[in-house]
């Protein structure tokens, strides 16, 4: 009898149609097919956001604190080292919130690009066992980083809260926008490295170099009145703003760091830096739209490639 039943489950198996599994890689309507697919597994993205916080703090002591201790001991480093050593906290007010605050965009860019770049090979169990759209790792990675960033802010708004200078103005509006923007072109950036490294695996190497060079090119540790002085009005400028990390660090100082935007300081923000913003997150959701095509091409050799 059991052998009878194997038959007819085989026969009716070899009578069912074939339908295709995966994304299309139609260039325009295979976008709307990946929203889907990644909307309907939004669950499991969630419980990867989850692992992945529980993973970074496992049998630890101090769990979430860990998430403060590098941006806490960063803000040290270049408070003293920079600030007080080399003097620019004297032509810097409330140096030490302004350096908090371009650290913490700039934490939360790099660790959405440096955990993107390689969640497709640290889930190389999942992707060659199971299908799921691939997009939910570098998603993930997105999702972590926000949680750390979530606790930063908290100490931010604290200190800022503690030292009085609580930021009621209309330039407030300007940090939802940095963020989005940041996060935006971060996970784009995160997106392609995620597939390309699956490929290249010397590449994860050359991110953390370039991270550390680009680090530099945004004030994070230094006003931007020093570029402004120094390239005013040329298209070394322009393209200095034309960096979406610099305009959401930026953006960020002018909401958050209240002692920046009074009158008896000598800091320069571009005056249009609103609609550098909004051109900026335009630009960046058309290159997440770009990377996720690319990512979407790349993903058919991701299990042959682990």
């Amino acid at each position: 009898m059991s052998s009878v039943s194997a038959e007819k489950r085989a026969l009716r198996i070899a009578q069912e149609p074939l339908l295709p599994v995966g994304q299309t890689t139609n260039f325009v309507t295979g976008t709307w097919s990946s929203i889907t697919e990644i909307w309907e597994h939004r669950q499991l993205l969630n419980l990867l956001v989850r692992r992945e916080i529980k993973a970074r703090y496992k049998d630890s002591s101090l769990g979430l604190v860990w998430s403060l201790v590098k941006p806490l001991a960063q803000l040290l480093v270049y408070y003293f080292a920079i600030g007080q050593i080399l003097g620019i906290a004297r032509n810097i007010p409330s140096f030490a919130i302004f350096v908090f605050v371009g650290l913490t965009v700039w934490g939360l860019f790099t660790e959405i690009v440096s955990s993107g770049t390689m969640s497709i090979i640290n889930n190389a169990g999942l992707v060659k066992k199971v299908y799921l759209p691939r997009e939910i790792f570098p998603l993930g990675a997105v999702g972590g980083g926000l949680f750390n960033y979530g606790l930063q802010l908290i100490i931010l708004l604290a200190a800022v809260i503690i030292g009085g200078q609580i930021p009621l103005t209309r330039d407030l509006a300007l940090a939802p926008l940095a963020l989005v923007n940041v996060v935006v072109f971060a996970t784009a950036i995160g997106m392609v490295l995620a597939a390309v490294t699956v490929y290249l695996r010397d590449l994860q190497h050359l991110v953390e170099v370039v991270l550390t060079v680009l680090f530099w090119a945004s004030p994070v540790v230094y006003s931007f009145s020093f570029v402004h002085s120094a390239i005013a009005g040329t298209w070394l400028e322009q393209l200095y703003l034309a960096n979406p990390v610099t305009l959401s660090v930026l953006g960020m100082q002018k909401a958050l760091w209240l002692a920046g935007t009074t009158e008896s300081t000598a800091v320069n923000f571009p005056p249009d830096i609103a609609v550098r913003l909004w051109v900026s997150l335009g630009i960046s959701i058309v290159l997440l739209w770009l990377a996720q095509r690319v990512f979407s091409r790349l993903q058919g050799n991701f299990a042959q490639e682990l």
